[in-house]
C-alpha cells in the first residue's frame, strides 16, 4: 500500500514572512527519500478554527500520516493540541504519560538553576492532549510530540523548533513511516542540458516518461544559461529502479541531441 503524508504546518511567523518553513522542506525531503508521497503541503495561522478546519477537510483524503509542526507550546499562541481535539470532536485531559516526560524536563533544569520551577498552568498545558492521544518523547524540549490514530489514518503533531521536530520525528516517527512504506528503493540522477529551452524539451519530456511511466522527470531552469534535469524512480528493486532511471536518461538524451542539445551527467 502506498504511504501518503500530508503536512501541516502552523504558526502566524510562517505566513508574515518571519521565517523560511524549513520544517515542511526537510520532512518532505525525508519522506520522498524513502519512497513516502508527499500530497500536499498546508500552512495556516495559530488559529482553533483554522488548524481544525485543515485537519477535519485532511482526514476526509484518508492520507497514511498527517504531520502537523507547531503550535505545541506553553504559550497563548500554541493551539495546535486544541484544534485537534475540536477536529475530532474529542475533549482535551492531562496525559499521565506526558507529564511524566514534562516534569522529567523540568527536573533536568533544576540542575542547571537555583530558582524553583513550578508546573504552573502553561507548563501543564503542554501536557494537556486530545483523548486517546499517545505522547512522543521529546529529546531535545520540553513539549512531547503527539501521536494519534483516526481509522486509517495517524495524526502525528510535531514541535516547530526545527531541533525538536527533527529530534522527534527520528527517534520515533521514523520507524512508524518507514514501515509502512516497506523495502522500497529511490534512485535518482540529475542531467545538465546546454542548447535548448524548456519549452522545447517539455514534449520530449513527455515522450520519455509516456514510454517510462515508472520515472518522473522534472526541469529545472538555471539562469538562462541550462537547464537541469531530475529523474526519479521508485520500486521494490535496487536494480529494477536503477535500469528504469538509465533507460529513461538514455532516451531523453537521444532526443535532446536530435533537437541540438547537449548534455552532462553530474
Amino acid at each position: 500500500m502506498t504511504c501518503i503524508i500530508e503536512i501541516i504546518s502552523i504558526g502566524n511567523e510562517l505566513l508574515i514572512g518571519q521565517i523560511i518553513n524549513t520544517n515542511a522542506q526537510w520532512i518532505a525531503k525525508y519522506i520522498s527519500s524513502l519512497g513516502g508521497i508527499v500530497r500536499r503541503i498546508n500552512t495556516v495561522r495559530d488559529s482553533v478554527d483554522e488548524i481544525s478546519s485543515i485537519l477535519r477537510d485532511t482526514l476526509k483524503r484518508n492520507p497514511t500520516f498527517i504531520i502537523t509542526t507547531g503550535g505545541l507550546g506553553p504559550t497563548f499562541d500554541d493551539k495546535t493540541l486544541k484544534a485537534i481535539a475540536v477536529a475530532l470532536n474529542s475533549l482535551l485531559e492531562l496525559n499521565e504519560e506526558a507529564l511524566a516526560m514534562v516534569k522529567a524536563r523540568y527536573c533536568n533544569y533544576k540542575k542547571n538553576i537555583t530558582k524553583i520551577i513550578e508546573l504552573t498552568p502553561a507548563r501543564l498545558k503542554m501536557a494537556t492532549l486530545p483523548r486517546g492521544a499517545t505522547p512522543l518523547h521529546n529529546p531535545k524540549g520540553t513539549a512531547p510530540g503527539v501521536i494519534i490514530h483516526i481509522d486509517s489514518s495517524t495524526i502525528i503533531a510535531l514541535p516547530g523548533v526545527p531541533e525538536e521536530m527533527k529530534a522527534i520525528f527520528e527517534e520515533s516517527v521514523l520507524p512508524m513511516i518507514s514501515d509502512s512504506i516497506g523495502n522500497l528503493f529511490v534512485h535518482g540522477r540529475y542531467l545538465k542540458v546546454t542548447g535548448i529551452v524548456e519549452s522545447e524539451i517539455a514534449p520530449l519530456i513527455d515522450a520519455t516518461m509516456h514510454d517510462n511511466p515508472d520515472v518522473y522527470i522534472k526541469s529545472h531552469p538555471k539562469l538562462r544559461s541550462h537547464l537541469e534535469l531530475h529523474f526519479t524512480a521508485t520500486s521494490k528493486s535496487k536494480k529494477e529502479t536503477e535500469n528504469t532511471v538509465e533507460k529513461s536518461i538514455k532516451n531523453i538524451s537521444q532526443l535532446i541531441y536530435e533537437h541540438g542539445g547537449t548534455i552532462e551527467e553530474f
